[in-house]
């Protein structure tokens, strides 16, 4: 089969790789639709890895099925979660699924014509999806599910104001979700067009991040932040997110700046203020569910985020798409040269 091999940012490599038949408690899939997440081009993340198969945000059709598998077959349409928490240690009892420690295998990256998907996440990590989500929506499955959890874990509630700071994928579905809950909400970006997709999909107040955000949102909204959430890892948004947030609040980092940058909290200030941080990464079970029901139901708008589909050979173009600013959400069609060898 085929399938990208990532190397680095400038290094992505078509290749071929063997594909054998399912074990007894195996499924093979074919990959219709995989997303490329942000993540998937920050290199300090990914490069301890390399060279691998990336991609995570996954919409599969099952082509073949193990012959102790009776949950799925053959046509079936599926969305596949990249890991499994076990549910029982430490960590997962204490609801930091992301943190399980008996994780020890994932999902084969999505960048490929075809999945064999090993048993514990046929068993605890693949989901039919509904008749009404298309594979291309499915990709958006687990970054809302992980929006999901970092606003649970953040308490965010109706009435309260959100400034999201970042208005690409993950921004514009924090956006959706907080306006879900009849929040008031701010977001910025320095992409201008970013922001005229925010004010349609419900912002009460789209700023370019150059702007004086601060002494707009106070204008308009008469009170500082209660929620801030970082959908960007730039230095100068964090800045940005210490001065906006009101007494009491929380800070969300949904995203972080590279191991080698350096963050300066203003401690002493948020003793005084009670300020939380917080951080998300990743989602559980329930945030999976979760957002099947909120993308079946129609809750949050998805393919408005879509800017490109591209085919599996141009998956390099793809990144470079996404570091350069031009696209929102890319979505790869590894079926679209699809054949069994």
């Amino acid at each position: 089969m085929k399938a990208i091999l990532w190397y680095n940012n400038r290094d992505i490599r078509l290749a071929e790789l063997p594909l054998r038949q399912p074990g007894p408690k195996e499924i093979l899939v074919k990959v219709i639709s995989c997303g490329l997440c942000g993540s998937d081009v920050v290199e300090w993340y990914r490069l301890p890895r390399a060279p691998f198969v990336p991609g995570h945000e996954i919409g599969a059709e099952v082509v073949e099925v193990g012959q102790e598998i009776s949950r799925f077959k053959p046509g079936n349409r599926v969305f596949l979660a990249p890991k499994v928490p076990c549910g029982h240690c430490y960590y997962c009892l204490h609801g930091h699924h992301p943190q399980c420690s008996q994780v020890k295998e994932r999902l084969p990256g999505g960048l490929a014509e075809f999945i064999l998907v090993p048993e514990v996440i046929v068993e605890g990590g693949t989901y039919l999806l509904p008749d009404n989500v298309t594979f291309d929506e499915s990709t958006f499955i687990e970054p809302l599910a992980c929006v999901i959890r970092s606003q649970r874990l953040a308490g965010i509630e109706k009435g309260q104001t959100v400034l999201i700071l970042g208005g690409g994928v993950s921004g514009l579905l924090q956006l959706q979700l907080a306006k879900n809950k009849e929040c008031r909400v701010a977001i910025t970006d320095v992409v201008e067009k970013k922001l005229l997709l925010a004010k349609e999909m419900g912002a009460d107040l789209a700023l370019l991040a150059t702007d004086n955000v601060l002494e707009k949102m106070l204008l308009f909204f008469g009170k500082k932040a209660d929620i801030v959430v970082l959908c960007t890892s730039s230095l100068e948004a964090i800045d940005q997110a210490w001065a906006c947030l009101d007494k009491g609040g929380t800070i969300v980092f949904f995203a972080v700046p590279g191991p080698e940058k350096k963050v300066n909290f203003p401690i002493n200030a948020f003793w005084t203020q009670e300020i939380k941080i917080i951080t998300s990464y990743y989602c559980g079970p329930a945030d999976i569910e979760e957002a099947i029901r909120l993308i079946s139901e129609r809750k949050i708008e998805v393919n408005r985020l879509i800017s490109h589909r591209l085919p599996l050979e141009e998956t390099a173009r793809g990144y470079q798409l996404i570091l350069a600013g031009e696209a929102l959400k890319v979505i790869i069609k590894p079926s679209l040269t699809a054949t069994r060898t």
